[in-house]
């Protein structure tokens, strides 16, 4: 009996499908984002930060389970606001051992002083267009500070930013010299003159199949090596943009391309950033 319960676990780990074990290390795809936070064993809490300038910006912030000290990484949202699928981002970092906090940057933006809650998808797509990007730079700066002077962080941060906000990650690279790293998911890189301000390596993560994005990948190269920065981009095969949120898209190319990318960003989070 002892021998057949042991072939009945060998039989169920090989009946897995294949990419599922790695899979439970990604943020979820968007339909899963709810799931996972309310599953989340991490503690998260809304807060409102000062952002200077009299302004104030409301984040989520996800605390990782450690007994000592973890780095900050800033979590930059899509054209689409603080989402839920951002916010089970932010928990998938703090699950990699960082504390993750995401600024809601459309924060009172919106009507009656709102931010991303108080609009639609459309809505938050026309207020991002409307961010002044100074404005955005400092709240970005402020949310680092916050998140860094918590009793149980290190003061050190690294950013992470998709689609729009993968492009605003690479820019907070070229406005804050405190940055340590910055990740960019399928986001365009900034005129090649601000590069010269870059302390910070930067990593890209693209689909092969997102032409407008991944055509300025080459030129980036080109530009950073000329500055003399650390750029390190990484084009996959047959996926699309935005494939961390859509990992069930282009006939597994963006689970595939997620299940390479998301390992990646960690270890270059951790080798930056330490801790």
């Amino acid at each position: 009996m002892a021998k057949l319960g042991f072939l009945k676990a060998v039989f169920s780990l090989l009946a897995v499908p294949a990419g599922a074990a790695a899979a439970q290390g990604l943020p979820p795809g968007e339909d899963g984002a709810v799931a996972r936070l309310n599953a989340s064993p991490r503690h998260g809490e809304w807060v409102t930060f000062d952002a200077g300038a009299g302004d104030s910006v409301k984040a989520w912030v996800v605390y990782p389970e450690r007994s000592d000290k973890a780095p900050v990484v800033v979590v930059i949202h899509e054209i689409f606001g603080l989402t839920d699928w951002i916010r089970s981002v932010t928990d998938q970092l703090a699950a990699e051992g960082f504390i993750a906090i995401a600024p809601d940057l459309l924060t009172g933006k919106g009507p009656n002083g709102g931010g991303t809650s108080s609009v639609d998808r459309q809505g938050a797509v026309a207020l991002i267009q409307g961010l002044k990007p100074e404005e955005v730079q400092r709240r970005l700066r402020a949310a680092a500070e916050y998140a860094m002077a918590q009793p149980a962080a290190l003061r050190v941060a690294g950013s992470v930013g998709f689609c729009w906000g993968g492009s605003t990650s690479f820019a907070f690279a070229t406005t804050w010299p405190g940055l340590k790293a910055a990740a960019v998911y399928y986001g365009t890189p900034p005129a090649d003159s601000a590069m010269a301000r870059i302390a910070a390596p930067v990593y890209g993560f693209y689909g092969g199949d997102d032409a407008r994005v991944t055509s300025t990948v080459e030129p980036a190269r080109a530009a950073m090596r000329r500055a003399g920065k650390r750029y390190e981009p990484h084009v996959y095969d047959g996926a699309g943009h935005g494939f961390l949120r859509d990992q069930a898209g282009r006939n597994g190319a963006n689970l595939r391309a997620a299940q390479a990318a998301w390992p990646a960003t960690v270890r270059f989070l951790r080798q930056a950033l330490g801790g």
